[in-house]
């Protein structure tokens, strides 16, 4: 038996008359008991019109009651009066079977089962079930990803957003007639008996792996059905604010623009511009895709580089590489491969990583092959980390602290007493545009950074070391040399000569992050 109520009954005669599938009859009767839309659709809709044909049958026994009551009374006038009198007035007003039967037509509903729903477009049909769920299995199993559970989602056609609101307004006039209330939001979404029809189906599929509300691995299924896009557009002549194009988005027509447009227009202008109900639709809707995306994988370590002309990252300029390799590079590979992940790493972020699991042992002889494949760069610390842990590094980049050296030649000749000053300068504030070297891949800005302290090492008459121990994110070849001026004040206008780096080593990054493992 459906979890059904006598008040629901004028509903879901409406509905089944109009071209609902069961299942979106359930959904505007608020049922929330999942195992009623798992049931067969057949099976449904036969309870569906058993609990319509009760309602029937108690107003036909009703009907036969009075006609029965009428035909005594008039009998009994027979008697006493001559055959030339007229009929029992009671009679007329008696209902009969037709009069019942007449309002919705059964004959509406004989086809309900064979016809494609007006409000889901067969989402909740043929086009979910026991099939789709092997074509998820099997494209699941295909991508070979790591996963423990699964989401699913499901992405629809904007126009079920309006087609459902032109449903409920179909009942919505039954429902009050009747001093009842149906609130728009106290419908089941269409995403929600679709997962609920669809979650033990591909549990049964993928060999008990759980379905949840919340997983890493997410399933998703994009459904079109681009016969009946025209449907929403009817909504843009009435309110335009809703839909603007944008360079991103294929169509203006989105969900979140829909719904808004439809939260906007009132029932009587939306009722002289869309049918009510929704006019049956001629096929089902097509599944475009199957996606899978399991969250990042973010990826922490420390790493030294012991060759100055090895960059930090790719530099490549209108298309030209040029330097062989970069720090990035040559750490990224080994990971990419290891974890089978299909985006661009970013801080160590891999998008979409066909594999999660990595223990301790496996950490350390990926971080082994990053060490024996270059001379140029060392990894230690490798570890996996949360995305919660990465804004640990990110608030880091705007407190830690730097410390450098840096051998620097001066065109004037220079004495100890020049440069000694230098070592009495602190929280020096700089206000750095973006360096020309770096122009072409970042925005012109200027940005203000700190050199909290200096040191100097006197080496000949045009040669120096500069220690320096400064805030993240400072350029410290343009704080000497000055980029022409982009840099301001610089050790050029502080030594009144032109200066330039010959060498410049880190020494330190001042974070305690990621945290240190023990060898």
């Amino acid at each position: 038996m459906l979890p059904l109520k006598e008040k629901d009954k004028p509903i879901v005669q409406k509905l089944l008359s109009a071209g609902c599938c069961a299942r979106c009859v359930l959904r505007f009767c608020c049922v929330t008991v999942q195992a009623a839309f798992r049931q067969a659709q057949h099976e449904t809709l036969k309870d569906l019109r058993a609990f319509i044909a009760d309602k029937e049958t108690s107003k036909v026994q009703d009907s036969t009651g009075q006609s029965s009551t009428c035909e005594t009374e008039s009998q009994d006038a027979a008697l006493s009066e001559s055959d030339a009198d007229p009929p029992c007035k009671r009679a007329k007003l008696c209902p009969t079977t037709e009069t019942v039967q007449s309002e919705g037509g059964s004959d509406a509903l004989e086809n309900v089962e064979s016809r494609v729903c007006v409000v889901c477009l067969g989402i909740l049909q043929g086009s979910c079930g026991p099939d789709l769920a092997v074509k998820i299995a099997e494209t699941v199993k295909a991508k070979n990803y790591q996963f423990d559970t699964l989401v699913l989602s499901i992405s629809l056609p904007a126009q079920l957003c309006v087609r459902e609101h032109s449903c409920w307004l179909h009942v919505k006039k039954e429902v009050r007639a009747k001093s009842l209330v149906l609130d728009k939001d106290d419908i089941i979404q269409v995403k929600e008996a679709f997962k609920w029809i669809m979650q033990g189906l591909v549990t049964k599929e993928l060999g008990g792996v759980a379905v949840v509300g919340k997983s890493p691995f997410e399933v998703g299924m994009e459904f079109t059905h681009p016969k009946t896009e025209s449907d929403c557009h009817f909504l843009a002549k009435s309110c335009p604010d809703c839909f603007k194009a944008t360079k991103n988005k294929q169509s203006v027509f989105t969900r979140m623009a829909v719904v808004k447009a439809l939260e906007k227009i009132s029932d009587t202008r939306f009722l002289q511009m869309y049918p009510c109900p929704p006019v049956e639709p001629s096929c089902s809707c097509t599944l475009q895709d199957i996606k899978c995306l399991h969250v990042s994988v973010f990826i922490a370590g420390r790493y030294n580089k012991f060759c100055r002309s090895l960059p930090q990252t790719p530099w490549v300029i209108d298309g030209e590489r040029r330097m062989e390799s970069s720090v990035e590079e040559l750490i990224a590979a080994p990971i990419l491969s290891a974890f089978r992940a299909d985006g661009r790493p970013f801080a160590m972020e891999l998008l979409n990583p066909h594999r999660s699991r990595f223990g301790r042992a496996e950490m350390k002889q990926l971080q082994e092959t990053i060490n024996k494949s270059s001379d140029k760069v060392r990894v230690r610390d490798l570890q996996i980390v949360s995305r919660e842990a990465m804004s640990r590094m990110k608030e880091g980049e705007e407190e830690k602290t730097k410390t450098y050296t840096a051998l620097v030649w001066t065109q004037r000749a220079i004495e100890k007493e020049d440069i000694s000053f230098i070592n009495d300068i602190k929280e020096l504030t700089l206000d750095q545009k973006t360096p020309l070297r770096v122009l072409h891949r970042r925005a012109l800005a200027i940005r203000q950074r700190v050199v909290h302290s200096m040191n100097v090492r006197f080496v000949d008459s045009h040669h120096f070391y500069l220690g320096l121990k400064t805030q993240a994110g400072t350029y410290i070849k343009e704080f000497v040399h000055g980029d022409f001026g982009r840099t301001k004040p610089n050790v050029c206008e502080l030594l009144k000569t032109d200066a330039d780096i010959l060498e410049l080593d880190v020494e330190s990054v001042d974070v305690d992050w990621p945290p240190p493992i023990p060898e």
